[in-house]
């Protein structure tokens, strides 16, 4: 049975399903306290020695770690009380985290205090505020409001994502805001502030602004600050997980470690280089914030390399499902963070594709293509498992990033030690001018580059529908794909063929339900008012003003059209004398622009 090669992996999956469980039916406290006295009964059928029980136990086991998921989901649902605050309030905070800035705010995650009640909330503060730190408590007039769901299904809820994290508020600070030195300040705020002054010394040298906000992402993890364009040219040229902290970039930061400590240092050190260099790595990623992909690279590297001292064959599978119970007992609401699902599902990907991949690449006899090769399939493969999922959550697709990845990715070992040996010497105040224009070049040539793979627009694809039953026929054709590649014979090819048919069938009978529906909706954005209008595939939407056009594009009419899988979409503009809409007897005043 898989389970006894992977029982790790199977309870982890059980464990999983148990928080999705808990999350959807939101069992009592009661029904918890019962499961939990059923599971100590399981736990105890374990010591007795009967051949029933014995038979059951792979049945027990995952039962178990099924009732421990809804478990510590429950426990770790449970937020702070709310209690009513006014609008405007005087806070006095402490900086949690640095979160991405906008056109007009910084934002932050802080721990805020009115009177006797502390509470969790996002901070924003006008662009031209000074920077907050972590050394300081603060103290200003706020404007307190809790997030509101989104007024339909199709929109992103963004209260609930914050919800998700313990918050429950959000302050708006326009005015001065005093501040205290603190002399409390624990481990992990101490790290915090040190990661801060070394971006803020980068935000010192003299690289172009593009160059300084590449170097803090792809080392520090901070893209707080990285302008719209060339978020949007990653995103477009499918390279944004070049630029985020991945597996890629831990494996490659203790490839170096390993490689000056067998290269540089004393013998009697030599022999614990692994040992050390793993050390290293945890410090790196306790210093960048430990982040899901980071914590789940440490783990999975330190399991692999316990595995080789002590002269055991590694298992890939085994150092995943390690990482993902360890990260989801502490926190259980990590498995609905999108970066944590991308995460694993591509390390799934790497391991259930590249190998089969790999074999329709030319011979690799000699160093240099083993590592183009290797990277390259690598990163096919984890496309195609993540595929299905970035389709659901994003919409969105470019034929492109097949050739990007293959031109970008093999030179990204390179662009990772030039940017860690950049972040090093600027946070020892080495800040060589010669280093600088170096880096700077190459990372500008490198940002237009990607540039001009994003601007192949006739292949880019966007407001994809896809729901969560064409995701899971999607990765039924990524599982059957291995066999393809493995072996192309009639019975695999077959499988893989009806698991497309089956995918296609069921996305026509949603497009035909879909567009048997009409509909009439009123979106608010802001100020303004939008009316949309649907008559099967096609749908009219109608504004009251071009102000804010862009952002009603991104926020109300993409997300819709994903939504409602529209074909046709055309903008009409109501006259600028109009005071009202009236639709089938009813009237709906409009928002003065």
């Amino acid at each position: 049975m898989f389970l006894n090669r992977q029982p790790l992996l199977i309870l982890v999956i059980s464990f999983i399903l148990g928080i999705f469980f808990q999350d959807h039916f939101s069992l009592a406290q009661n029904s918890v306290y019962f499961i939990l006295i059923f599971l100590m009964l399981i736990s105890g059928l374990h010591f007795l020695k009967n051949q029933l029980v014995f038979k059951l136990k792979n049945g027990f086991l995952i039962t178990l770690f099924f009732g421990l998921g809804i478990s510590f989901h429950f426990y770790n649902s449970l937020n702070e009380e709310k209690f009513n605050l006014k609008t405007n309030e005087t806070i006095v905070f402490k900086v949690s985290k640095k979160l991405n800035s906008n056109e007009k705010y910084k934002k932050y995650e802080v721990r805020a205090q009115v009177r006797e009640k502390s509470f969790d909330a996002v901070l924003s503060v006008v662009r031209d505020q000074k920077e907050l730190d972590f050394n300081h408590y603060y103290r200003a007039k706020a404007y307190v409001v809790q997030p509101k769901s989104p007024e339909h299904d199709f929109q992103f809820d963004y209260s609930k994502y914050l919800h998700r994290k313990n918050i429950d508020y959000q302050c708006f600070i326009n005015g001065e805001i005093s501040s205290a030195t603190r002399s409390d300040l624990s481990f992990s705020e101490k790290i915090k502030q040190n990661r801060l002054e070394i971006l803020q010394q980068i935000n010192d040298s003299e690289m172009n602004f593009r160059s300084r906000e590449f170097l803090k992402g792809i080392i520090l993890a901070d893209r707080t600050e990285i302008d719209s364009e060339t978020v949007q040219d990653f995103n477009r040229s499918g390279l944004v997980h070049f630029l985020a902290i991945s597996g890629t970039h831990i494996v490659v930061i203790f490839g170096m470690f390993y490689f000056l400590m067998m290269r540089f240092s004393p013998v009697q050190f030599k022999k614990y280089a692994i040992v050390i260099s793993l050390i290293f790595i945890w410090i790196f990623g306790v210093f960048i914030g430990f982040g899901n992909s980071v914590v789940r690279s440490c783990i999975m590297i330190s399991v692999y390399f316990i595995y080789v001292l002590l002269q055991r064959k590694p298992d890939l599978l085994h150092s995943v499902g390690l990482s993902a119970m360890i990260i989801l007992v502490i926190d259980t609401q990590q498995i609905f963070d999108v970066g944590f699902q991308l995460s694993f599902l591509a390390v799934l990907g790497i391991y259930w594709l590249n190998q089969p991949i790999l074999k329709y690449f030319p011979r690799q006899d000699h160093y240099f293509k083993k590592l183009i090769y290797n990277t390259v399939s690598i990163s096919i493969a984890a496309q195609l498992a993540t595929l299905p999922l970035v389709l659901y959550y994003f919409h969105q697709f470019s034929l492109i990033s097949i050739l990007a990845n293959f031109f970008i990715v093999p030179f990204s070992e390179l662009i990772i030690i030039f940017s860690f040996l950049m972040t090093a010497l600027i946070g020892f105040n080495l800040d060589f001018e010669i280093f600088n224009l170096i880096y700077d070049f190459v990372i500008q040539y490198l940002l237009k580059i990607i540039h001009w793979f994003a601007g192949f627009d006739s292949v880019f694809f966007e407001n994809i529908p896809l729901n969560l039953t064409e995701v899971f026929a999607l990765f039924a054709v990524v599982f059957f794909l291995r066999f393809v590649l493995e072996e192309f014979n009639l019975k695999n090819s077959s499988n893989l063929s009806l698991t497309i048919f089956t995918f296609l069938i069921i996305r026509i009978t949603f497009n035909l339900i879909e567009y048997q529906k009409d509909e009439f909706l009123v979106h608010h954005y802001k100020k303004e008012t939008v009316f949309s209008v649907k008559k099967g595939d096609r749908v009219e939407f109608w504004l009251n003003s071009e102000q804010e056009k862009s952002k009603i594009l991104q926020y109300v009419i993409n997300p819709y059209q994903s939504s409602r899988r529209i074909k046709n979409v055309e903008l009409k503009h109501i006259p600028a004398s109009a005071k009202m809409v009236i639709f089938n007897g009813k009237s709906f005043p409009l928002e003065s622009p």
